[in-house]
Parts: structure tokens; C-alpha cells; sequence
């Protein structure tokens, strides 16, 4: 297979590591619009993987142009985006063009239905576009999905997902590991979960919990926030009575985005300020970019609990994750936990493991086994308890 990842930051960077790494990919190309973006990380894939820069193209790309996305990946056979969400509904109709299978990172429902939309011009094309492949949404939605599967009826899914610094500082004690625009988006649109069956949604930053980790962890919280879920709820209205997502923090980190919330910080509507207009959500989201820590040793938190009967006896079924950053290579645990689920869908799809064809979600055309076996051999460790 050959593959071309768009995006060199951190994300993109695990991706191409781990697809290198598999000896079905014949070659990868690797683009991004900062030519000393793809070259750096081009560097370090080659002290990683010595000799693997004879297997490896790179390119400039602008993502907003869907004509060069186009041209770019004509002859591969699976696009990955690790790019922002607001790029990949034209990544996909190029990949869509150059009859090329397709994967993303997501994270907005909005652009994820959007791709969805072209279901029948992509099974008319003989191709499969998988959208939202990465931590959360993505793996958990794979993890939900093979718990659905072990039982007769299925009564609620909750699933936690938490990316933290192991050294937390204040104020927010949080590290910025990817977009700070993709994590205000988490705490500004609605939640998308299953009530009583039913598709609802909820705001975000509410319905506060506790939740306990092994140490050094301890007590954490964890709060509603959009997207984790993806497409979950709509794949299991009717058939679960109950499935929600929250994002995991340390203690005290709801209360201070809610009070940013509620003082109109993350607004989008514009405010002039002497001779400048700017929406508040800019300048904020500038200041985080500023201020919160983007290296360091983290962790990337998993719990997803399936509860439901088995032959009219209940069972529960708990997937937990605990990975860390990895010194060796210097990828964090969130690079890792958002990256390698991303390049282990684009592997099974550009080996032939995915046989569905259409713009699908993950848990209705990726087999979860297989999927969970993949992670495994990467280093990511899924422990499952049943009770």
C-alpha cells in the first residue's frame, strides 16, 4: 500500500512513524504547508527508523486547495489527515477523486456529517472513508463498539477519555497536546449522548463527576464535553438506553473553563476593544497557546463500561488504557493513544481488512478485534474486566 499522511505536526508525526513501521506500506508520502515541518519530522523518522527516508516523499501542500490535495494523492491508496477538522471535508473529496480510501483525526459532528453525506458516491467509487480515527473520537468508539457485541442487550455505555501532563501546573493544570482551537471546540458545542434510548444533547461542561485512577493519579474529574462520541449515538439509538462521553481533567478544571464560559471568554461574536475588533475566543484561545505547556510527560486515560445482560444475567465490561509518553522515541502518550488508532484504520484499509465501501463510521465497518490486537502490538494495552 502507499500512503500519504497531510499534517507533520505532532499527530502526523506518530502516524507516518507507525505506518513506516509496518512492511505492507511501500512507501509513504508525507505533506504539509511548512516545508520545515515535513522535513523535520522526515529527520527524526529516519533516526527513528534508520534507512526509512528511501521510502519516503515529501511534499508542501496547501490542504485548503482541493485541486493539489487532489494531484498529491492520485496513486496512493489511503489519505490520512492529521490536519485541522475544518479541512477534512475537501481532504475527502480529493481522496474521493483520486480514488483513494481516506482517514481522519475529526472531532466536529458537523464536518463528520457532512462526509458521511457522500456514502453513496463513495461506495459508487469502490472506497472507504472512515471519519473521526482518533483517540476520542475513534478508538473508544471501536472498544464500545466490541463490548455492544459480547451482549445480548445493552443497557449503558459510558466512556472517560482524559490526555494529562503528569506534572500539572496551575491554573489550569492541563498541557496543551494538540489544537488549542480543537480543544475550546470540545467545551463549546452541545454533547450528542443517548437518554432513554433517545438521541439528546446536553451542554457542555456539566454533569460533573469524580473518578478514581491509580497513583500518581488519584482523584480525578470528569465533565460532558462535544465530539468524543462521534457518530456512537446514532449508530446505537434505540439499542442502548444510555451512552454519554466526558473528558477527563484534574480536579478543578470544569469550574474555571465554565467561569471563562460564562464571562462571554470563548465567544465567537466579535468586541472592539479601542481601535481593534477581535472576538474574545481568539484572544483566549492566543493566551492558552502562550501560556499552557505543550512538552513534558503525559498520560493518556481510557475507561469505556459497557453494562448489560448476557442470557438475562447482567454483565459489565470494563476497557481501560493507561499509556504513557514514550522516551525512546519522544512521542507523547497522546501522540501515541490519537496516532497510531488513526494509522492502524488507514493499515487495515489499505490491506484489505475493512471490506465494507462507503463513508461509514468506524464501529460499523472496522472489526473491533482485530482492531484492539493491532493496538496491542503497538504498545498500546487495552485490559478488559468482566464482572
Amino acid at each position: 500500500m502507499k500512503a500519504l499522511v497531510v499534517g507533520a505536526g505532532r499527530m502526523g508525526r506518530a502516524i507516518a512513524y507507525d505506518l513506516l513501521r509496518q512492511a505492507d506500506v511501500e512507501s509513504l508520502t508525507l505533506a504539509d504547508r511548512l516545508e520545515r515541518s515535513v522535513s523535520s519530522t522526515v529527520d527524526w523518522l529516519e533516526r527513528q527508523l534508520p534507512g526509512v527516508r528511501t521510502r519516503v516523499r515529501q511534499a508542501v501542500l496547501d490542504a485548503r486547495d482541493e485541486q493539489a490535495a487532489l494531484s498529491l494523492a492520485t496513486g496512493h491508496t489511503v489519505v490520512v489527515s492529521a490536519s485541522s477538522y475544518e479541512l477534512n471535508l475537501g481532504l475527502t473529496r480529493a481522496a474521493i477523486a483520486a480514488r483513494a480510501g481516506f482517514v481522519d483525526l475529526g472531532g466536529n459532528n458537523t464536518v463528520v456529517d457532512a462526509q458521511l453525506a457522500l456514502d453513496r458516491q463513495v461506495k459508487d467509487a469502490g472506497l472507504v472513508v472512515v471519519p473521526d480515527c482518533g483517540l476520542a473520537p475513534g478508538m473508544v468508539s471501536l472498544l464500545a463498539a466490541d463490548g455492544i457485541g459480547r451482549l445480548d442487550a445493552t443497557e449503558s455505555v459510558a466512556i472517560r477519555v482524559g490526555g494529562l501532563p503528569l506534572e500539572p501546573r496551575p491554573p489550569l493544570d492541563y498541557q496543551l497536546v494538540f489544537s488549542v482551537r480543537g480543544l475550546t471546540n470540545e467545551y463549546l458545542e452541545p454533547a450528542v449522548v443517548v437518554r432513554d434510548g433517545r438521541i439528546c444533547r446536553v451542554e457542555s461542561l456539566t454533569e460533573l463527576e469524580e473518578l478514581e485512577f491509580p497513583p500518581p493519579l488519584g482523584r480525578l474529574e470528569a465533565f460532558q464535553t462535544s465530539g468524543g462520541c462521534s457518530t456512537l449515538p446514532h449508530t446505537y439509538e434505540g439499542k442502548v438506553k444510555r451512552l454519554d462521553y466526558k473528558t477527563i481533567r484534574y480536579p478543578g478544571h470544569c469550574v474555571k473553563i465554565r467561569t471563562l464560559l460564562e464571562l462571554g471568554l470563548l465567544s465567537a461574536t466579535p468586541v472592539t476593544v479601542g481601535a481593534v475588533t477581535v472576538p474574545p475566543r481568539d484572544v483566549v484561545e492566543a493566551v492558552l497557546e502562550r501560556i499552557l505547556p505543550q512538552e513534558g510527560p503525559d498520560v493518556a486515560l481510557v475507561r469505556v463500561v459497557v453494562e448489560g445482560t448476557v442470557k438475562g444475567t447482567r454483565r459489565s465490561l470494563t476497557y481501560e488504557m493507561i499509556d504513557r509518553a514514550d522516551p525512546a522515541t519522544g512521542l507523547s502518550a497522546m501522540a501515541r493513544a490519537t496516532g497510531f488508532p488513526a494509522a492502524v484504520i488507514a493499515w487495515m484499509i489499505g490491506t484489505g481488512q475493512v471490506r465494507e465501501r462507503g463513508a461509514l463510521p468506524q464501529e460499523r465497518c472496522v472489526p473491533p478485534g482485530p482492531f484492539i490486537e493491532a493496538l496491542t502490538n503497538r504498545g498500546l494495552a487495552v485490559t478488559v474486566r468482566e464482572a
